[in-house]
């Protein structure tokens, strides 16, 4: 992407080795064997949520728009596929004017999806197309993922802002996009200054533990800090003795005190007699934030305790259990020549273990009942019925190599909030079950 279009001030490298070394061996066969200007076919899926979710959350689209934008092989890519013998001359001579000139549809960020859902579609030639897989896949599968958690934590914790703090729990260009994931499911704000800088995405932070201890006192500590951010900053009560902290914090900041964070202890207890103690000091408009390895489940289990936000970390950007979603790149449909006429065939794999696919460039829309629920995820080939026309969920991304859909991250952080709201209310329960909705399959044959 050039984040330039939506007045961002990062340029995203190339992501053309990005992938794995068999998407080009198997290019250099298809140039040899005459099929690799076939038209074809691609779609994103998963055949399952993860173990006990209700519902998948999509995030990464516009890491993918990036992505495919910036898929280009400059001269060292180049060099270093010739010179080790990953494919021949003419491959490399093919890959050197690489340019997606493609359509691809999919789900709009943010929106939510079930087991079978057609996340993208990508259509072109077979050669164009099989080289995105491995880039398309690492994106939607950990973004989603992310966002999924997030989604849950969001949901769990009622409307109280949640921040994202887990940029030292996992690869520093992973918290980047696990910071962009979590503001689409829902989180408000992130310490990471990166993911800020890139996506705009608001920033938060005061100190730790280290900031205290540095200082001969813990009053010395606060004062320094108030000196420099503020009253309204957040300080840190749980390095010594929390009743201690509090107490001294507000001597310190007057009762006009931004907020006190808790990391550890039973928060849960904690929080309730910091509320308590903050309200005797007339520090009432005081803030509680609590942090310590929160997940949506320690979330929901504060849902009585007084506190105005949390922090989370190392569940969040670890997808709270599910680093990943499963998704697969097949190929669902494809040409039986290489003229540009020539007629769309459905394939799909035939498999045990699980792994099968469904052939045929499909679309998606969500029934709903009279009351605006959601009441299915329906899936299918062919014409689109009547009733469903206006409910359709796949929206066109990429036109003959061009981007047609950036959108700034807010849109999609608002559309993952509608969409959540029309599904049925078992959606947020935290307890493992099946998805909230089915998946049904349906064929209507073309011109019927």
């Amino acid at each position: 992407m050039n984040t330039a279009d939506l007045g961002l001030p990062v340029e995203v490298p190339s992501t053309a080795l990005f992938t794995d070394q068999y998407e080009l061996t198997m290019l250099q066969a298809a140039l040899k064997a005459g099929t690799a200007e076939r038209r074809s076919v691609f779609e994103v899926f998963t055949r399952r949520l993860p173990h006990g979710r209700r519902y998948g959350v999509v995030a990464g689209t516009g890491r993918v728009l990036d992505a495919v934008t910036n898929f280009r092989f400059d001269a060292q890519m180049l060099a270093f596929l010739g010179e080790r013998g990953i494919v021949d001359e003419a491959t490399v001579k093919w890959l050197a004017d690489y340019r997606f000139q493609g359509d691809i549809w999919g789900y709009p960020e943010g929106e939510v999806y079930f087991p079978g859902s057609p996340l993208l579609r990508v259509e072109g030639s077979f050669a164009e197309c099989v080289l995105l897989e491995t880039v398309i896949l690492s994106i939607l599968n950990h973004d989603s993922a992310i966002a999924a958690a997030a989604s849950r934590m969001s949901s769990a914790a009622g409307g109280r802002p949640l921040i994202e703090m887990g940029a030292r729990r996992t690869h520093e260009l992973a918290a980047v996009a696990a910071a962009r994931a979590a503001y689409v499911g829902g989180f408000a704000t992130t310490s990471d200054l990166a993911a800020g800088f890139r996506y705009g995405i608001p920033t938060v932070g005061t100190s730790a533990h280290a900031f205290t201890l540095l200082h001969d006192q813990e009053r010395d500590a606060f004062r320094a800090q108030v000196d420099a951010l503020g009253a309204d900053t957040t300080l840190l009560v749980d390095t010594y003795d929390v009743a201690e902290a509090v107490r001294t914090a507000v001597e310190v900041a007057g009762p006009g005190l931004g907020a006190v964070r808790i990391d550890s202890g039973d928060l849960l207890l904690v929080a309730h007699r910091v509320r308590q103690q903050l309200d005797d000091l007339g520090a009432t408009e005081t803030r509680i934030v609590v942090t310590s390895d929160l997940d949506e489940y320690a979330i929901a289990s504060l849902a009585a305790a007084p506190v105005d936000a949390y922090g989370v970390g190392t569940q969040l950007v670890t997808g709270s259990g599910h680093p990943t979603c499963s998704m697969v790149y097949k190929l669902v449909a494809r040409a039986e020549s290489a003229d540009p006429s020539a007629e769309l065939v459905p394939v799909a794999k035939r498999s045990s273990g699980g792994k099968t696919s469904i052939g045929g460039r499909k679309w998606a829309a969500r029934r709903l009942d009279t009351y605006g629920v959601a009441q299915a995820e329906v899936v299918g080939t062919g014409a689109v019925p009547d009733e469903l026309a206006d409910r359709q969920l796949l929206v066109e991304l990429v036109k003959g190599g061009k981007v047609v859909a950036r959108e700034p991250l807010d849109a999609a952080r608002e559309r993952h909030i509608a969409a959540r709201g029309n599904l049925p209310l078992s959606a947020t329960q935290l307890s493992r079950g099946e998805p909230v909705l089915p998946t049904e399959y349906l064929h209507v044959p073309s011109g019927s």
